[in-house]
């Protein structure tokens, strides 16, 4: 029988004698290749004219989808779905050595499907020798995680804190967390904004409501359970310190400190310098005055040499000292 084209080869999938399902899993990033395995689990080598290869993604209640497939004897092609066309492959010299694997490239969200690897023989009257099926679990890592804390002094009895992360994959949990003690705030003070981005993948943003206390130091956490993946970033609000969106700046209230403590440090200055001037004087005092005389006779007698000019030499030129 040949077959023109993979619609018809599905036809052939109720007829065929049913065989054991192998289950696996595999977990892969946004953006990576991965392979999806079927191996014939015997040692044998494969006539690549008597295969038919074929994979589908395999959810129950939803029509299937090819992915690609491989037709001993027909050219057609191009029947596989547009997501996966130029992304899968499937490896002849390794089909000949059993193995059918799928590799897939560009793994995006939209990937994280069960695929289904059927492989049957024209010799044995298509007969299905494997049957694989693999689940894809894609991720994608969250980004650190943004709080943005009060600004400014505020009358308000209630804290408000707002957290950002975005680009992951699958849906996080956020938790905010007392860094006094470290332990879990409770839900009812958050409220959580999730959703999908143009490119597939998860944005959250949450914002905690807490009371007014003298200090508070809390952190925003992001779960990605998939990756086993906890991010977190702590912010402080105490009444010493303002905290701004880009960190924390000094209180007004501090200001008045640093200037007590440069004016004590410009007295202690003035103190010392008083001190080393009184003592130069006293020095000075004590000292007795030296008589000018005695400097004067300390020093020899200054003299000064002549200098003769020679009728041969050019004007100008000194030729020797008296």
């Amino acid at each position: 029988m040949r077959l023109t084209s993979a619609g018809m080869f599905l036809l052939l999938f109720s007829a065929l004698q049913a065989t054991d399902v192998q289950e696996k899993e595999v977990r892969a990033l946004v953006g990576s290749d991965v392979e999806l395995s079927c191996v014939f689990p015997e040692r044998h080598s494969f006539d690549l004219n008597d295969l038919y290869v074929y994979w589908q993604t395999s959810v129950v209640g939803t029509p299937k989808t090819v992915v690609t497939y491989y037709l001993s004897g027909n050219s057609s092609a191009g029947h596989e779905d547009n997501r996966y066309r130029d992304r899968a492959r499937l490896s002849l010299e390794s089909m000949k050595r059993g193995d059918f694997s799928l590799h897939l490239h560009n793994i995006t969200p939209q990937d994280e499907q069960r695929f289904n690897c059927l492989v049957f023989r024209k010799s044995l009257e298509l007969e299905k020798i494997l049957d694989v099926v693999v689940t894809l679990h894609v991720a994608a890592n969250y980004s650190m995680p943004v709080v943005r804390a009060p600004s400014g002094p505020s009358e308000n009895e209630e804290l408000t804190f707002t957290c950002t992360s975005v680009n992951g994959y699958p849906r996080p949990n956020v938790y905010w967390i007392n860094r006094t003690d470290n332990s879990l705030l409770n839900e009812t003070l958050q409220n959580n904004t999730v959703s999908l981005n143009a490119h597939g993948l998860y944005d959250v943003v949450s914002v905690l409501t807490i009371r007014r206390t003298p200090s508070v130091n809390v952190g925003c956490c992001i779960e990605n359970v998939l990756l086993h993946q906890n991010l977190t970033t702590i912010s402080t609000q105490a009444e010493t310190v303002t905290g701004t969106e880009y960190g924390i700046t000094e209180s007004q209230a501090d200001a008045p400190k640093k200037q007590g403590a440069v004016l004590s440090a410009l007295i202690v200055l003035g103190v010392v310098v008083a001190v080393a001037v009184a003592t130069g004087w006293v020095c000075r005092s004590r000292c007795p005055p030296q008589d000018p005389r005695r400097s004067w006779a300390a020093r020899p007698e200054q003299t000064f040499s002549s200098t003769v000019s020679d009728e041969n030499s050019p004007p100008g030129a000194w030729t020797g000292f008296l």
